[in-house]
């Protein structure tokens, strides 16, 4: 072999290893590149796709305001129904177009309490702006929607400006449509749920508030100067739930999935949870600004969220914004005096849908064990039972709840209310003593809430929102008990029933549960939403 041929193979010898380090590194970045260049591409047709059905959001907006006007001015009315204080605040004239992707936004839940009340408070901050809801409630008119958000949680919300999109894949999300996998079949069943609502319209900001992280991820790639904004109830998959398979973990015997995590079964579970979090993280570092419900949902977003969101730069800390509750109509239909205390029954309620991870047979079993105590403070007590029946398997379960009443001895102490109307909750948040809550790492807790704003003495589960958030000292003070085992929950009954100065309490309780008013979920919702609007291009 000739110098020169010898050096060339040397030479190609010693720079391969480097050659192939530099291509192992490179090809991520063409992929993401490539993959970014698709994305952008899909997105430039969906803008051009959709641009007539903007002009006709606008439009739509104009003309409704316009009626709204002569209406009210033919009433009587002053304003036109604009928000307080828009005259001269150059700040408030911002155009464009909001879009909440919400599809289940006529289920009357607590999180659809949020999305009202976060629907109201961007129409009184930003009057000038549309607003859009993709649903897919087809069955729901716009006049019957608002309506019903009016008598359900008596929030206004102004209508010229608010337009319902109707989606065509909710089913796609569905538990029903993937029997196995899940966790997986949801996600990717949400990215075609997002291609349906940008296929509706291109917003200038997303927001998702129920929790499709991978529907923010499409529209990142898709719409990369779009920022997204996300409110997130409870993680998909969260460190707990992970933790909760390996029955020889702290947390092992917690949870619908409690140690699950066994055998070769459960060998292939955890690995596909694990690659489901790796997916999950990628999709939430992508949104602009990220709020939580709780700090205990703060913090599993951060574990899960925090280190990639950091590798791209987002600026914005994850916070908590805790969702709006009735307090006030609770103060206003529930009062504290010593009057009032004479009428309180010897009852502990606990408000729950009869799901399987609220737990009912805890408090069942921890409400027998009281009683069979025997003390003065169990004498004639009562439990009532006040939840939602959503199908067949729910019921069930109330069946199965009614059986284990009797098995216990005390099927004449359970009182069990389904699908009763607000009032009559109200009734029984005037007249019980104590409020319960069974379920392990309730991610809030809006029902413990209504609890501390009727004065209810609270017996809440050590876990999750109700023990980091709700149901903390005041002034120095207990506002209730928090519990895990059947045992200390009856120790928190006696406690309760047994304390020297209720109303003190009680006092207490409401004064903690100012703290999550509507008011308080307006300022804090707008602090985060301003961000989003200050991003805009």
């Amino acid at each position: 072999m000739d110098p020169l041929t010898l050096l060339v193979t040397g030479a190609a010898i010693a720079v391969t290893p480097f050659a192939a380090i530099a291509l192992w590194h490179l090809v991520p970045v063409i992929f993401r590149a490539f993959i970014g260049t698709i994305g952008s591409c899909a997105g430039w047709y969906l803008r051009k796709k959709t641009d007539g059905r903007r002009a006709l959001i606008i439009r739509a907006t104009e003309d409704g305001e316009a009626s709204f006007r002569e209406k009210n001015e033919a009433n009587g009315a002053v304003g036109g129904g604009k928000a307080d204080g828009e005259e001269g605040n150059t700040d408030r004239e911002w155009t464009g177009i909001v879009g909440f992707f919400h599809p289940f936004c006529n289920a009357g839940g607590g999180g659809e309490r949020v999305l009202w009340a976060a629907v109201r408070a961007t129409q009184q901050r930003w009057p000038k702006a549309k607003i859009v809801v993709y649903t897919g409630d087809h069955d729901v008119s716009k006049d019957k929607m608002l309506s019903r958000v009016k008598n359900t949680f008596s929030i206004d919300i102004h209508p010229p400006t608010i337009h319902f999109l109707y989606l065509s894949t909710r089913h796609w999300v569905l538990a029903t449509t993937w029997p196995h996998a899940t966790l997986l079949g949801q996600s990717l069943g949400s990215v075609i749920m997002g291609w349906d609502a940008f296929s509706l319209v291109v917003p200038d900001i997303f927001v998702d508030t129920m929790g499709y992280a991978f529907t923010l991820g499409l529209s990142k790639l898709l719409f990369p100067k779009v920022p997204t904004a996300a409110y997130v109830h409870y993680p998909t998959i969260s460190t707990d739930m992970l933790e909760s398979l390996d029955p020889k973990s702290a947390v092992g015997n917690q949870g619908v999935n409690a140690g699950k995590g066994a055998g070769f079964k459960g060998a292939l579970k955890r690995h596909y949870w694990k690659l489901f979090a790796a997916l999950y993280s990628r999709m939430g570092a992508s949104v602009d600004v990220v709020m939580t419900n709780s700090t205990w949902t703060q913090g599993h977003i951060q574990s899960l969220w925090g280190a990639r969101r950091k590798d791209r730069s987002r600026q914005h800390e994850i916070a908590v914004v805790y969702p709006p509750c009735a307090v006030t109509d609770i103060e206003e239909a529930v009062e504290l005096t010593e009057q009032a205390e004479k009428k309180r029954e010897k009852c502990i309620v606990y408000i729950a849908q009869f799901r399987p991870e609220k737990n009912h047979k805890l408090i069942l079993n921890s409400f027998a064990e009281f009683v069979q105590s025997g003390s003065a403070a169990s004498k004639d007590a009562k439990l009532v039972l006040l939840g939602s029946v959503r199908d067949d398997s729910d019921s069930r379960r109330v069946y199965e709840l009614r059986l284990l009443a009797n098995e216990l001895h005390i099927k004449d102490r359970v009182i069990f209310k389904l699908d009763v109307p607000w009032s009559e909750v109200l009734e029984w948040l005037g007249k019980a003593y104590i409020g319960a809550n069974g379920m392990w790492n309730e991610h809030f807790g809006i029902g413990v809430v209504e609890y501390q704003a009727a004065g209810l003495i609270s017996v809440v589960h050590n876990s999750g929102g109700p023990k980091l958030d709700i149901v903390a000292d005041i002034d120095g003070e207990p506002t209730g008990f928090h519990a895990t085992t059947t045992t200390e929950y009856a120790e928190g009954f006696e406690k309760a029933f047994s304390l020297p100065d209720p109303l003190a309490v009680r006092l207490r309780a409401r004064k903690s549960s100012r703290r999550f008013s509507d008011e308080e979920f307006t300022k804090r919702w707008l602090a985060q939403l301003e961000k989003v609007v200050g991003a805009m291009p």
